[in-house]
Order: structure tokens, then sequence, then C-alpha cells
């Protein structure tokens, strides 16, 4: 091999290497470029994920929050409703007492009426012995009840079952009711009325004003709901 041959293939071979280089370089610049790729589009997969979560969990708490405030919303709408019919059945015991007071005031009907409360706290205990308690105030006008609460009792015995009966009726000194209202919630009182104990007070009959009051008022809240709420 001559001097020309030999340059000639030293050329060839450099030429060879610098193509594999060029190859080889164009190889590695490409799988750069795809990795960057890949790597580029995995942090936007992640980050549209993180944003995507974020939104998720910003958006329930939205709802949470609305739901909350839509619930004590409902709530405090609820509560005032109850608050104000509350009032207005409170209204309507006040005028009631008042009503009640008022018709009293006539003392006919006062003792027509403490007669007949006896009478019905009588059939209820079906006792020989009795005390009535009323307010200081009213001592004299049970005192004057009695007699005829007494022989109305007797009567309604005899013409129920045919059989005798008496009671022997005091009015009780030991214990009184409270006296009428004053104006003073925070203090007892009391309307009217009695209430009748025997057996050394073990067994009561409550039939004051206030309790039988309390009573209608109970039986009738569904008529004066529907009739005021409804």
């Amino acid at each position: 091999m001559d001097a020309k041959d030999a340059q000639a293939q030293i050329l060839q071979m450099t030429q060879f290497i610098l193509n594999e280089a060029r190859d080889k370089a164009e190889e590695i610049d490409t799988k750069a470029l795809q990795e960057e790729s890949i790597e580029r589009l995995k942090i936007v997969n992640s980050m549209k994920e993180k944003i995507q979560q974020d939104y998720a969990r910003k958006t329930k708490q939205i709802e949470t929050q609305a739901a909350i405030e839509r619930s004590t919303a409902i709530n405090r709408s609820r509560l005032e409703k109850i608050k104000s019919r509350q009032e207005m059945l409170g209204h309507l015991h006040a005028a009631s007492q008042k009503e009640l007071a008022k018709r009293l005031e006539d003392k006919a009907k006062q003792k027509q009426f403490i007669t007949q409360l006896i009478v019905q706290g009588l059939l209820m205990l079906l006792e020989d012995s009795v005390e009535v308690r009323c307010r200081k105030c009213d001592e004299a006008l049970v005192a004057e009840c009695i007699g005829d609460a007494v022989k109305e009792y007797s009567k309604v015995i005899k013409d129920s079952t045919g059989a005798s009966k008496n009671c022997k009726v005091t009015v009780d000194q030991k214990v009184q009711l409270p006296p009428a209202p004053n104006g003073d919630a925070s203090t007892p009182s009391c309307l009217g009325g009695v209430v009748l104990a025997c057996q050394k007070g073990t067994i009561t009959i409550d039939n004051t004003i206030d309790s039988r009051l309390q009573l209608v008022m109970e039986q009738a809240k569904p008529t004066i709901r529907k009739l005021l709420f409804q």
C-alpha cells in the first residue's frame, strides 16, 4: 500500500468515525429531548392534578360552609318561630288569667266556683276527712263554701250509688296557697281556687285556678296552634 492509498484509507476511517459520532450525538439529543418532553409532561400532569385536587378541596369546603350556614339559618328561623309562638301563647295565658280574675270579682260567682271545685275534689278523694288549702285572703269565702260543698257531695254519692256518705271538711290553717300575682314573676303566686289534702297531706288534689288553666291550655294547644299559626 503506497502512501496515497494509506492516506485515502485514513480519510475514510476518519469520515466513518465522524459520522458515527454525529449519529451518536443526534441519538443522544433525540433521547434527551424525548426524556425532557416526558419529564415536562409529568410535571404538567402533576401540577394539573394538584390544581384539580385543590379545586375539589376548596369546592368541598365552600359546599360544606354553605350547608352549615343554610342549616344554621334554618335552625335560627325555627328557634325564632318557636320563640314567637311561645310568646304568643304566653300572652294568651296572661290574658286568660286577667279574664278569669275579672269574672271572679263577682262574689256570688266566686262562691259557686269554689264550691264546685271542693265538690270535684271530694268526689276524687272519697275520704272521710279532708282539709282544704287556700289563699289567706280566701279563707272566709272557702269556709262559707264548705257546708254547701259537703251537701252536694253527699247528694251526688246518694244519687249515684244509693249509699249515704258524709265527709268532714275543714280549712287547713297550717298550709296556705301563695297570694295573688303582684307583677313579680320571681315570687310564687296563685290566682285562687283550692287544694284538697287527706291522709296527713300525703294525698292532694290540685284544684287551683292556675292548675285548671294550665290543663285547659295544654288540652287546647292543638286547636290554638291551628287557629293562630296555620
